[in-house]
């Protein structure tokens, strides 16, 4: 019975962390000239983020916000793999498990850090140098600027998990051009290097290498506007060669997304990609039908009902989302299924769309009483 072994492991590994030197810390916070450094640090993790960067990183962001001297916040990774490949998905697996309080906490302080992201006043620049999935988009995408490199993978790629494209997915998918943003949430398409540029998600590209150029030149800047960053960024942008004739990834398939993506339900789609039947729209059938129907379900009405909400309603819509989905099995079979077994064989409950009723689905985005995220 190794379970309860694994459970003390990990209190051991956590009280281990606790203890740690500031260099092995999983992120570090300085200040270097009127810029706040926020570099996460669990490069063997991918540097996916876990409730106690949560809770280091968001009154980090709120002291320099009122901090006269803290001109610019930078984000960015280590190791040089991954910005930020998600959040710390195995945790909150096993504390759904025996009922913890984290399958709340956690949502709850991520989305409000996000919400923190989106309404920062200062000047936000995420470097988004490699994997850029789920939890680091939420790090990322609601800042200021985004700057990609030809290292950057960028994907929501939640509903083959049993989960949902969240930390405010359904506010910035359903902005991106056409429907984009739906075909990217219902498949967990990837997008790569210039084309997350192209897609509207980053605001520049910049070479992986030149970013410790472009990093030294942010912290050197005597006084940060946004205007003044931006000509930074952009001087860097220009100058950027790679990749840069290559055409937009979707090009060639963007009316059939805008088309067939734009169903008003998910039966709907897929009778649309059914119809079509081009090797594109057989290749989209397959992927979705790999997730997890309720998930599929969840999402669409989540981007749908996002796209004319604010940020802070859509965080609000997505705790509650957050919360049936721990209550459901198909988070835990996703999980088991792509993550710990790796068998890649989820088996969903229900397992087909039709029987995912509508009255499930409104459920799910019940107000939670005194238990709604409040921002």
């Amino acid at each position: 019975r190794p379970k309860p072994f694994n459970r003390l492991q990990v209190i051991l590994q956590h009280l281990k962390m606790s203890k740690q030197t500031d260099s092995t810390a999983d992120v570090l916070l300085e200040k270097k000239g009127g810029a706040g450094i926020i570099t996460l640090n669990r490069p063997k993790a991918l540097n996916a983020l876990n409730i106690s960067m949560i809770r280091q990183i968001y009154p980090q962001i709120k002291t320099w916000e009122k901090d006269p001297e803290t001109f610019l916040i930078i984000i960015k990774g280590t190791g040089g793999k991954a910005f930020c490949a998600g959040g710390d998905i195995r945790a909150i697996t096993d504390a759904g498990k025996v009922g913890n309080k984290m399958t709340q906490d956690f949502f709850k302080e991520e989305y409000t850090l996000n919400n923190a992201i989106g309404t920062c006043k200062k000047p936000y620049v995420a470097l988004i140098d490699g994997i850029t999935m789920g939890g680091g988009v939420g790090l990322s995408v609601h800042g200021h600027f985004r700057v990609a490199t030809e290292k950057t993978v960028f994907a929501m790629p939640e509903t083959a998990i049993g989960l949902f494209p969240d930390v405010g997915g359904g506010y910035f998918l359903p902005r991106l051009s056409g429907k984009i943003g739906y075909y990217l949430a219902l498949t967990g398409f990837r997008l790569k290097g210039r084309d997350v540029l192209k897609a509207g998600i980053a605001t520049h590209f910049v070479e992986s290498e030149k970013l410790p150029a472009l990093e030294k030149d942010l912290i050197a800047l005597k006084s940060s506007s946004t205007e003044n960053i931006a000509d930074l960024l952009n001087s860097y942008h220009m100058k950027s060669k790679v990749d840069q004739e290559k055409d937009f990834v979707l090009d060639e398939h963007m009316e059939k997304i805008n088309s067939l993506f734009s169903g008003n339900s998910m039966e709907e789609i897929v009778d649309n990609l059914k119809q079509d039947g081009s090797p594109f729209a057989i290749k989209q059938l397959e992927a979705i039908n790999k997730m997890s129907p309720t998930s599929l379900k969840l999402t669409l009405r989540q981007l749908r009902e996002g796209a004319s909400m604010s940020l802070q309603d859509v965080l609000t819509m997505e705790y509650r989302l957050s919360q049936a989905c721990m209550r459901g099995p198909d988070f835990y079979e996703g999980v088991r299924a792509v993550l710990i077994d790796r068998d890649q064989s989820p088996r969903w409950k229900p397992a087909a769309l039709e029987e995912v009723s509508d009255e499930f689905v409104d459920d799910c985005f019940k107000p939670l009483g005194s238990n709604d995220l409040k921002l």
